[in-house]
Order: C-alpha cells, then sequence, then structure tokens
C-alpha cells in the first residue's frame, strides 16, 4: 500500500498542481499520511532546478501549518481519534506515545526539532506535543526550524549540483539526517556542560 501510495505521490510531478499537491503533501505528512513530502519535492526540484527554493518554501509553509494542525489533534481530539490513529496511521503505538512522553519531559525542543529533520516520523511527535501539553511556542520553533533546514537543504543540493545530486539524496538522505543531527545536538550538550 504504501509504494502505491509513493508512486501516487511521484504522479503528482508532471501534474500542473504539482506545487499545491507539494503543500498538501507537507500539511498530511505533518499529521497522519505516510509518505514524506521529500519524494514529491525531489521530484519538482529535478524537473526545475532554478524553482527549487521556491518548491522548499511551499513544502517549509506546508508541513508547520500541517504540524500544527496535528498539534491541535493531540491537544483537543485526541480522546476521540486515538483509535484511528492506532488502527490505521503507521507509527502510532500507546507504547510509543508513553516513551515519547519521556523523551518531551528531558529534552523538549531537541525532540521536535530531531523528529522534524530527520527520517523519524514527525506525524508522531506533533500529534504527542499537542497530547502532552509542550509548549506551543516551543513546538511552532522547533517545527519550523527543522522542516525548513530539512527541506531546503535537499531543494539546496539539487538548486547547486542538478541530477547527480539526485541519486545521492534518495541513497543517503536518512543517514546524513541523522548524522547532522547527532551533531547538532552534540554540540549544544559540549557547550552547555564544558562552558
Amino acid at each position: 500500500m504504501v509504494r502505491r501510495l509513493y508512486d501516487w505521490v511521484l504522479g503528482w510531478a508532471e501534474h500542473p498542481a504539482g506545487v499545491a499537491a507539494l503543500a498538501v503533501l507537507a500539511f498530511a505528512e505533518s499529521s497522519f499520511f505516510p509518505v514524506p513530502p521529500d519524494v514529491l519535492l525531489i521530484a519538482l526540484a529535478m524537473g526545475k532546478p532554478k524553482r527549487s527554493m521556491w518548491f522548499a518554501t511551499v513544502c517549509s509553509i506546508g508541513s508547520v501549518v500541517g504540524g500544527v494542525f496535528g498539534y491541535g489533534l493531540g491537544s483537543l481530539f485526541w480522546q476521540a481519534l486515538h483509535p484511528y490513529f492506532y488502527a490505521y496511521v503507521p507509527g502510532f503505538t500507546a507504547a510509543k506515545f508513553l516513551y515519547i512522553k519521556a523523551l518531551y519531559e528531558k529534552w523538549n525542543f531537541w525532540v521536535v526539532f530531531t523528529a522534524g529533520f530527520t527520517p523519524i516520523p514527525y506525524k508522531v511527535f506533533t500529534v504527542s506535543a499537542g497530547l502532552f501539553g509542550v509548549n506551543f511556542g516551543l513546538f511552532l520553533l522547533a517545527s519550523a526550524v527543522s522542516r525548513s533546514a530539512r527541506f531546503f537543504l535537499v531543494a539546496g543540493l539539487i538548486w547547486r549540483y542538478g541530477p547527480p545530486i539526485k541519486a545521492f539524496i534518495e541513497r543517503y538522505f536518512n543517514l546524513l539526517a541523522i548524522l547532522f543531527t547527532v551533531l547538532l545536538i552534540g554540540g549544544f550538550i559540549v557547550i552547555k556542560y564544558a562552558f
């Protein structure tokens, strides 16, 4: 099923409404849809490299607004919606939510940032942030910074290097995103405890 969704998402790259589809996909992926918007972002940027930064902007805004929607779902409607999420949305389990709650209590901003930048399912963190009452301003800042960094990194690489970078991004993006996040958080931990 996910493969069919992936192919369907890629089909929008050739459609005149591809940019609108990118915004909708980025919004939906932040709260319930399983296919990340990077798939369509890469396809659109490869088709029109000079518009890569515009596509990244649309993707970032759609994703952050979708994250706010996910936060609202968790904050206001979780009691009514949780059976649906547990049954139909990949990544949602009661055990995972308890684990995430403990992470929020310890790391707060960094939990949202890490989920927003890496391949970790961001939707689980947007909904759980609302459910657990994470400070909304902090949530919004972490979401905006991490999602924009992720999408502008992809678009910037395509804008700068063109077609040769596509295979590299598709093959190593998850690993590079995790490595960058570990280095970033590690740097802040070093600053906090060394100075």
